[in-house]
This record gives C-alpha cells, structure tokens and sequence, in this order.
C-alpha cells in the first residue's frame, strides 16, 4: 500500500469489520504523505514552523492538545487559508476531541485505541487515527472505524514488525509515528504506510530555520523514494 490509499477509494475492511464508510484522510497525504507533529511549541514557534514545513510541501500538520494556547492556534491556522490541513493529537477521550473539533480540527490522533473515542467519532464523523502496537489493538482499531491505524511507537517496533502486521491484515492503513526522521521515513512507506508521522526531529525543538532545512531535505528523502 502506498500513500495513494490516504483518498480512501478501494479500501475495504479487515476481516470481521462493521464499518461501512471509513472516513477518508487530509488530500495532502497523497500528494506530501507526512504529518507534521508540533507537541508543547510556544504558540509563535508554531506559526513560524507551520509556514517553514508548508514552503517545503508539507501540507498537513498536528497540534497535540497538551500544548499551550491548542485550540486558538488549530483555529488560527485553519483561517489562513494556504492549503494547509490540521488536526489534532494526543487526544485522549471523547471530551478533548470535542473541543478540538469545536475548534476547527479536521482529524483526531491518540496514542492509543480507546473503545469510547472511537464511537464518538464515528458519531461525529470525525476521521481518528488510534495508536496501535499489536495485532489485537490494530484490529480493534480497524473495526473500531479507524481513519488510519498509527504504528507507535514504529522506531521502536520497527520496520519489521509493520511487515509482519500487514501480512495478515493487508487492508489496514497504517502511519508510522514514534522516532521518524529523513533516515528512515521511506523505508516505513516503502513497507506498505499510507504516511508517517514526524515530531521532535522535525520541529527542530522549535528553531524555523532548522526545521525548513529538515523539511526540505525529508520531503527530498519521501520523494526520492517514491520515484
């Protein structure tokens, strides 16, 4: 699977699974298939890393909801306007995810599979992207109505447990979060990610200049490889 499945046509369903309509992921992920992740950045730092990543082709980002001023800056960046995609992460229960939602998230990511989130967003149509280590979390999650399953943490799984996950489960979108960086982001698409997921490395720990510089050269990296 490539990052062309993050439209959502042709994707069927786990074995066993009771949801009809999955949601689709952001549009950006077929055309850049990295989330940026900015976890706990000062809300100036967002906004100036936000622009860096989006001048490298970066489309998509998200804001964990433990970092100061979340909710204005999910809104502020959804008002500008420039083709960028933003949801929100470390969502913990139906309550947070309501109020990212209300705030203009147009995705959820949790570091875990919780039955509760789940069935709030397929009330509330809210694409989510659960985190997932095992097979049973990653078919829970899937028949749960998953957007997408995260594999967290991937570095630490690794690349070879990604392979052993999709042998059996072959329909099952999975983004690798957790240690990603240029080094290593291609072979986890390469091993069947519809994207993955790029934190600390890539915010730089909030210096614009160094995060555009790694931007560009992952975007590089992801591009290369893809051809």
């Amino acid at each position: 699977m490539t990052a062309s499945g993050a439209s959502g046509e042709g994707v069927a369903s786990a074995p066993g699974a009771a949801h009809p309509a999955r949601p689709v992921l952001p549009e950006g992920l077929a055309e850049c298939p990295v989330i940026a992740i900015f976890r706990r950045l000062p809300s100036e730092q967002v906004l100036s890393i936000a622009d860096a990543v989006r001048a490298a082709g970066i489309r998509v980002l998200e804001l964990t909801v433990d970092s100061p001023d979340v909710l204005r800056l999910i809104s502020e960046l959804r008002s500008r306007g420039d083709e960028l995609t933003v949801g929100a992460g470390t969502v913990l229960d139906p309550e947070a995810a309501r109020r990212a939602l209300d705030a203009g998230a147009s995705f959820l990511v949790s570091p875990h599979t919780d039955d509760e989130l789940l069935q709030f967003c397929r009330a509330s149509g809210a694409p989510l992207i659960p985190g997932a280590a095992t097979a049973s979390e990653v078919v829970r999650a899937w028949r749960g109505g998953a957007a997408a399953v995260k594999l967290f943490p991937a570095s630490s799984l690794g690349v070879g447990t990604l392979v052993a996950l999709r042998d059996p489960l072959p329909d099952v979108r999975f983004i690798a979060v957790g240690g990603i960086d240029a080094s290593n982001a291609s072979q986890f698409l390469g091993s069947g990610c519809v994207a993955v997921g790029v934190g600390s490395w890539l915010v730089a720990r909030g210096d614009a200049v160094q995060a555009a510089a790694r931007a560009v050269l992952l975007v590089k990296a992801l591009s290369e490889a893809r051809s």
